[in-house]
């Protein structure tokens, strides 16, 4: 049975609650996402008291009030509160974003890649009400300005400017007028920095009158000098054979790229015997005249003398010089002219 006294003291009224120790409820402990309004100590048997979910949770289950019983317990229930939760980001193109979950009160951090600034806040809060506390900010490529373009050249660009401003990623490709010569990277490009990679620089370049070569003639033997990747063309007289390309350039450097040579022909110095020319086998004498040319094979015959028979061994013509190999043995006169039948050539081959 509950007792309660008036008292006055100093003009002021108070309530005194008296109770058996029995049947009175304390606050109970809740969880630390839910809250009540009533926020006094002790609550008689038959009190209610409302649960609610605080900012930023929402409720299940329940029921969503408890009672104070005659024994001064509360009564159960299975109510609880859960974080809300926010929305998946979007991605951030050129970017990144960094975080561990989407529920109230989570945190996105936002960094860009290289060459783009972040425009926008670096981080976004899931809120109470289960939205982001802004929208996602954008990565926006560095700006370069228009690249340099050198005295007597040009640049194209690989995509449409507008407004005289590049941006990161925007590449160029430099270009001399005629009869300018590139000195330096023709490529170009808007780097993270915000600046255009080094200008190369248009200048002219001649080359003096290319000589003559040993044994040979040029297409022109005008005296000038020759612009950058102008040509001469080269040719030999007689049998002599171009070994090198036939045409050489003006490059870059005022040099004309190497020469070629006019090498000689070789004379095959047998007398006596038989060799093999051109997939032909020839008698030495009807080879007229008596001359092969630069870089080609000739092959003569050698014996084998354990196994009595013949085999073909190969020399090649360098410029002028046809080396015999030392197996081969020039047969005598008499040998040649009488019995040229047994001359390996004509043997049975190894």
């Amino acid at each position: 049975m509950e007792y309660i006294f008036n008292v006055l003291l100093l003009g002021t009224f108070f309530t005194l609650v008296t109770a058996q120790k029995g049947n009175v409820c304390l606050m109970p402990e809740l969880d630390a996402n839910i809250e009540t309004v009533n926020q006094q100590r002790y609550f008689g048997p038959g009190a209610e008291l409302a649960l609610t979910c605080k900012l930023g949770y929402t409720s299940m289950l329940g029921p969503r009030k408890i009672v104070c019983t005659e024994n001064g317990n509360w009564t159960g229930t299975k109510f609880m509160c859960i974080a809300k939760r926010c929305p998946y980001p979007d991605p951030l193109s050129n970017g990144e974003l960094h975080y561990e979950d989407t529920v109230y009160q989570s945190i996105i951090n936002y960094t860009c890649h290289e060459g783009y600034t972040l425009s926008g806040p670096n981080t976004v809060k899931c809120q109470a009400n289960g939205t982001w506390s802004t929208s996602v900010p954008e990565c926006k490529p560095v700006s370069c300005g228009l690249a340099p373009i050198p005295k007597f050249g040009l640049i194209s660009f690989n995509k449409k400017v507008r407004e005289n401003t590049t941006y990161f990623g925007t590449h160029g490709t430099y270009k001399c007028l005629p009869p300018y010569v590139l000195f330096g990277n023709a490529h170009a490009e808007c780097t993270a920095s915000g600046n255009w990679t080094k200008t190369p620089k248009c200048q002219v370049v001649t080359c003096p009158t290319p000589e003559n070569i040993f044994n040979g003639y040029m297409s022109s033997n005008e005296q000038r000098n020759y612009e950058f990747m102008e040509t001469m063309q080269y040719g030999c007289n007689g049998d002599y054979v171009l070994a090198g390309t036939f045409q050489i350039v003006c490059q870059k450097n005022g040099d004309w790229s190497e020469k070629p040579a006019c090498k000689a022909p070789c004379s095959v110095d047998i007398k006596r015997g038989r060799i093999l020319y051109k997939e032909k086998k020839l008698w030495i004498a009807d080879l007229e005249p008596n001359k092969v040319f630069h870089n080609d094979i000739v092959s003569v015959y050698c014996l084998d003398k354990v196994r009595k028979c013949g085999y073909a061994v190969s020399t090649q013509c360098i410029d002028g010089k046809l080396k015999i190999p030392e197996c081969h043995e020039e047969p005598s006169v008499l040998e040649y002219t009488f019995d040229s039948g047994s001359l390996p050539s004509e043997i049975e081959e190894c």
